[in-house]
């Protein structure tokens, strides 16, 4: 058996969101899980809606993923000299023939059909054929190439996804397969479903991995393997991604750059678990890690029907791996949140403490980092939490507890101690003192045990926040 080869050849015409970095994941995972290569490939020839802003973002939502390639990345624009020699060849292999149609008469046949109620398409006019006549060639036209897709017969391919798939020969015209050529030239720019043909055979792909929206281009990309003597890969076109609404997720529908997660907060390896799920399942297993994900992945359990994005679920998945994550490797994530807001940390032991502390009640690292935040900086409670739990029979108590907390051991049991010595001289519950505490370190009532907070704390920014209210 061949080695595995699979690619990602996504179009620099906009950003890349959650949906098409899908259609990396899984041919990715695919190549790992098999000990393959992955190859990735710009198809840029579209040259007034390429861009080099859109490739970044590609290249960047890839590695912010880990999804890192064996071969790559190859640009289309850059493989032109090699399209149009095997063009020339095709072309004189009688696969290939000039069409001087102009595009408004090809437009006029377009309506006469649509108004008969009949598939539009282009009727050979142009195609050479045994003992056919040809009209008369125009003067100063430049014809487009088109290819001579065999008449009768279907073509038929067992899609991993979808199962058998079989079209009628005679439901597809004559494909362009080349724009009219420029002064000089042999041949024009070669087209988007020709280029691809002759990309994956250059590259030996075995498995063609990608949306559903490329089904009706695989028959016609079939037909050219054929008539260059190849055989097609293996095809599994995946269902589309759904927004929330139910409608195909597009910028166009609200969708954002991959890269927009990782500025939000969102793990990588969250990420690939949420998007693994959307489309492929292994029983009922939901929370994953990269490794057991690629174990597991088999073009045999990608799903029939279209997925939805849901944020809420991916947040929620977001949230296991980051409860599931060590403090010290949140740090630096939260680092570098804190020093985008002008919030400088040194390298110490604390910090990962308190991501440690403190995660299990987030799902994103910038959720993370607001906690954190609390620490470094001050904090403004809301004059609704001060009037509620900053009563004057409280005030007592407070300025005891800034009185002991001066002199105690600064460590979860000395302040733990401290704090009960408080309750006791006041008779009071640990709510009553725990509440007004919290919203003056914190801003919030509701926190972690206030030993463990307070320990996390300088003594001095603890004394600096409570001494004003104690009195």
């Amino acid at each position: 058996m061949s080695r595995t080869r699979t690619r990602f050849a996504p179009s620099p015409t906009g950003f890349i969101h959650l949906g098409n970095i899908r259609s990396a994941l899984y041919p990715w995972a695919f190549a790992r899980a098999t000990g393959g290569d992955f190859i990735l490939r710009i198809e840029d020839t579209d040259e007034d809606r390429s861009t080099q802003a859109a490739v970044a973002v590609i290249l960047e939502g890839m590695r912010w993923l880990g999804l890192d390639v064996d071969e790559g990345p190859f640009y289309q624009m850059q493989r032109i000299a090699r399209y149009k020699q095997v063009l020339l060849e095709l072309q004189a292999a009688g696969w290939v023939y000039p069409c001087y149609m102009p595009v408004a008469e090809l437009d006029a046949l377009r309506e006469r059909q649509m108004a008969a109620k009949e598939k539009p398409r282009y009727d050979g006019t142009w195609r050479p054929e045994s003992g056919k006549v040809l009209p008369p060639v125009p003067t100063g036209v430049q014809p487009v190439l088109r290819f001579k897709n065999p008449q009768g017969g279907s073509v038929v391919w067992d899609d991993k996804v979808k199962g058998r798939i079989e079209i009628s020969n005679d439901e597809l015209d004559d494909l362009v397969i080349a724009r009219p050529a420029a002064a000089g030239e042999a041949v024009g720019t070669p087209t988007y479903n020709f280029c691809v043909v002759v990309d994956d055979i250059d590259m030996a792909i075995t498995h063609v991995i990608r949306g559903d929206d490329h089904v009706n281009n695989t028959p016609r990309q079939i037909n050219i393997f054929k008539a260059l003597g190849k055989e097609p890969p293996v095809y599994a076109h995946l269902p589309t991604v759904l927004n929330e609404q139910g409608e195909k997720l597009s910028k166009r529908n609200g969708a954002k750059a991959v890269t927009a997660y990782a500025a939000e907060g969102f793990l990588p390896e969250a990420m690939v678990n949420y998007l693994a799920r959307l489309g492929w399942s292994h029983g009922d297993d939901e929370i994953f890690t990269r490794a057991q994900f690629i174990s597991w992945f088999n073009l045999d359990h990608l799903g029939r029907s279209a997925a939805q994005f849901d944020e809420a679920k991916l947040r929620w998945v977001n949230a296991q791996h980051l409860k599931g994550m060590e403090g010290a490797a949140l740090s630096p994530l939260v680092a570098q949140h804190l020093q985008d807001r002008g919030i400088g940390i040194a390298a110490n032991a604390q910090l990962p403490a308190l991501c440690d502390l403190l995660k299990d009640r987030c799902d994103t690292t910038l959720a993370l980092a607001d906690w954190v935040q609390k620490f470094y900086a001050e904090v403004a409670p809301s004059a609704e939490d001060i009037a509620t739990h900053l009563t004057p029979a409280v005030q007592p108590a407070l300025r005891s507890l800034v009185d002991v907390l001066g002199d105690c051991v600064w460590d979860k049991a000395g302040i733990a101690a401290a704090i009960k010595l408080v309750l006791t001289q006041h008779a009071l519950k640990m709510p009553q003192l725990a509440m007004p505490v919290r919203v003056l370190l914190l801003g919030t009532p509701q926190t972690p045990a206030l030993d463990a907070v307070l320990a996390l704390f300088e003594r001095g920014t603890v004394l600096a926040r409570l001494q004003p209210h104690a009195v």
